[in-house]
């Protein structure tokens, strides 16, 4: 009798150390759900939701806390008060500029943003969904066009960053170019040199809501908040006269939080 109780509780201590492994497969298994539910695809067509950077630019990494404020959209009757904040801070940034009709009377500012020392970066010379993501041959014609537009300012040839419109995640594109089409054009902007990055810090300055500047500021604290990287989107349009006002104090707040400012490109050579 006391041999078959000492196997009963040796079966009974097995199938307690297995039901604790397959616990912690389980948990292991969730873990790794939610990580990849973070990193989802997004169907919001606007520029503006949290996509993330490419891992070796806005990877978690033993680096200083830093950050990037990047300007996509301009150049635009704002830049020179930008570049002014920026200079008084001193504040490097990084424009991802375009070539669309609103831009075309503010195109001399390009040779200013580089002359004052901030990184120029490829956004798009259309900006039109419907024209840069009909095929992938539609979205470097586009870039092309976009670095004739930017010659005579700038070593256009010398750009190696880009930001696609909407991110590189974004969905919308599907529409005009089918499901892979983001994935194919991530694949050949490497091929061809390129450093692509997104965001992970919104500012929402172009959205439909037209925030005011201490909303713009609240929506920049909401997304920064447990991050030691922060590549911040915001805009120069004609249409994002808040944003100005409410750079110092954006500023200002990073500089209160410990964080280092930089270009996209700086923080890519501290990240490798």
């Amino acid at each position: 009798m006391r041999r078959n109780k000492n196997r009963e509780e040796t079966q009974q201590n097995w199938f307690a150390i297995l039901g604790l492994v397959l616990l912690v497969v389980v948990l292991a298994g969730v873990v790794h759900l939610l990580y990849h539910a973070e990193f989802a695809e997004t169907a919001t067509p606007n520029d503006c939701f949290a996509a993330p950077a490419s891992a070796r630019a806005t990877g978690e990494t033993a680096v200083p806390k830093v950050v990037c404020l990047t300007f996509d959209d301009g150049p635009s009757a704002h830049t020179p008060e930008i570049l002014a904040i920026l200079e008084k801070e001193h504040v490097p940034a990084t424009f991802f500029v375009c070539a669309q009709d609103a831009n075309e009377a503010h195109m001399d500012k390009i040779a200013d943003i580089a002359a004052a020392g901030h990184q120029l970066a490829l956004h798009s010379a259309t900006h039109q969904y419907s024209k840069i993501y009909r095929s992938t041959d539609a979205f470097w014609q586009d870039i092309k066009q976009l670095r004739e537009a930017l010659s005579p300012y700038v070593d256009a040839d010398a750009l190696t960053w880009l930001r696609f419109p909407g991110g590189s995640t974004n969905t919308v594109s599907h529409k005009y170019g089918g499901s892979g089409i983001m994935k194919r054009l991530k694949a050949q902007a490497e091929e061809r040199g390129l450093h692509w990055i997104d965001w992970n810090v919104c500012a929402e300055d172009a959205t439909a809501s037209h925030p005011n500047a201490a909303q713009i500021l609240r929506n920049i604290q909401r997304d920064a908040e447990g991050r030691d990287t922060c590549v911040v989107l915001l805009h120069d349009t004609k249409a994002t006269g808040q944003t100005v006002k409410a750079l110092p104090d954006i500023i200002a707040w990073f500089r209160e939080q410990g964080y280092t400012f930089c270009t996209v490109s700086a923080m890519n050579d501290l990240q490798k």
